[in-house]
């Protein structure tokens, strides 16, 4: 606990706090704009106080011991897009004070872990990347549980000019860069999109579930009493473990785009996931971004070409659970089934008369109706592109 009773020593200070930002130029980086917790119109749902040294300005933010007792900001952005911000507090406790992120009252980090740091004399910097939009934005610092925050500096803003990101990419063939022959993932295209400051891993392979994506062979071909798939080992495959390496994987500001659902709903195994599993895997692979500080977005599966009369048809199913991880995590979903079908009747793909190597339909799809060559996989990476742009998502300062 923090020290109780919570007496304010600023009471014989001068009230007269200073309102504006002010601004840093830090070497090679963008000048910064710090905002100081005491300073309004920043709030804070406890006392302002100066009696654990090391803080900048006149004091600190000593919230309430609650749940919801936060923090907030308002902070100005020049232009819309992705931004870093540095949050410094002091958690002298032993334990983890997490809180809710929330950009203009939407959680953009759930949970994000604010650590002990030994003293309350010892302040850090947590940095985070957030999507804000051109003007004045709220960022709110929300506890989530009775502990409160940790004692609260300041929040900078600011990226570094030379700011650069890696988009990790998680799925099945129709994300894969090459599955064979002349199939075409859309993630192989998505780089088209994007400025040089952003490196894409594909990740993706063909034939994957969300689970054999993860386990690979720990997967067996026998179903437990639940009806799932029964793992030989925990032990994640090589391609997560990469992504998880804390040197050379996520890192803060990177983003994890994941996309799996078309072969999930096998009957047997080793493919097979049930809905309760598939919503259970999904929320694994998004927290463990968040924790990083990246980015997770979820996508639901391509549709795969369907033609009732005249019209494409939705062909996917997990589309409910994909979004119910997105409710219950935060992350953002791109819906790339909708907006696939939508696509194809634009381009008047139906009807057809099931030849796929000829026509707009052989200049889109490969030898069948699911796979794309390497025009079709170009227009679906647009459409993703297209959604991050539209969704305002923090991967929008990257795109071209």
């Amino acid at each position: 606990m923090k020290w109780l009773p919570k007496i304010s020593l600023l009471a014989a200070m001068t009230t007269a706090l200073a309102c504006a930002p002010v601004a840093f130029a830090t070497g090679a980086h963008a000048a910064t704009t710090r905002y100081e917790v005491e300073s309004a119109p920043a709030t804070c749902a406890g006392l302002i106080e100066s009696n654990h040294a090391g803080f900048s300005g006149s004091g600190f933010c000593n919230a309430d011991n609650a749940s919801g007792a936060a923090a907030q900001f308002t902070v100005t952005a020049p232009a819309a897009g992705a931004a870093t911000i540095a949050i410094r507090y002091a958690n002298g406790g032993t334990s983890d004070r997490p809180a809710d992120v929330l950009v203009n009252g939407t959680v953009a980090h759930p949970g994000s872990a604010f650590d002990p740091t030994g003293a309350w004399t010892t302040w850090v910097t947590k940095t985070l990347t957030v999507s804000l939009n051109a003007g004045d934005n709220t960022i709110r610092l929300n506890p989530t549980t009775a502990a409160g925050l940790p004692n609260i500096d300041y929040l900078e803003t600011g990226a570094p000019a030379s700011a650069t990101t890696t988009v990790w990419l998680a799925g099945d063939s129709t994300v894969a860069a090459n599955s064979g022959g002349n199939i075409v993932g859309w993630g192989r295209e998505l780089g088209a999109y994007l400025t040089g400051d952003a490196t894409v891993v594909n990740s993706a392979i063909g034939g994957r579930s969300v689970q054999t994506w993860l386990y690979e062979s720990a997967v067996t071909g026998t179903k437990n009493s639940a009806g799932e798939c029964v793992l030989s080992s925990t032990a994640y495959a090589a391609r997560w473990q990469a992504m998880l390496d804390a040197s050379s994987g996520m890192k803060a500001g990177d983003h994890l785009f994941i996309q799996f659902g078309i072969n999930d709903g096998s009957s047997t195994c080793p493919r097979h996931v049930g809905s309760a599993r598939y919503r259970e895997l999904l929320t694994t692979m998004v927290r463990a971004a968040q924790q990083r500080g990246a980015h997770p977005t979820l996508v639901t599966p391509v549709s795969a070409l369907s033609c009732s009369g005249g019209t494409a048809t939705p062909t996917r199913g997990f589309l409910t659970e994909t979004f119910d991880v997105g409710r219950a995590t935060g992350a953002p979903v791109i819906d790339l089934h909708k907006l696939s079908y939508t696509l194809y009747n634009s381009l008047r793909l139906c009807p057809f008369n099931g030849d796929y190597s000829s026509g707009p339909v052989g200049a889109f799809f490969a030898d069948d109706h699911t796979h794309f060559e390497a025009a079709g996989a170009r227009q679906i990476a647009g459409l993703v592109a297209t959604a991050v742009r539209d969704q305002r998502l923090a991967l929008s300062a990257y795109l071209r």
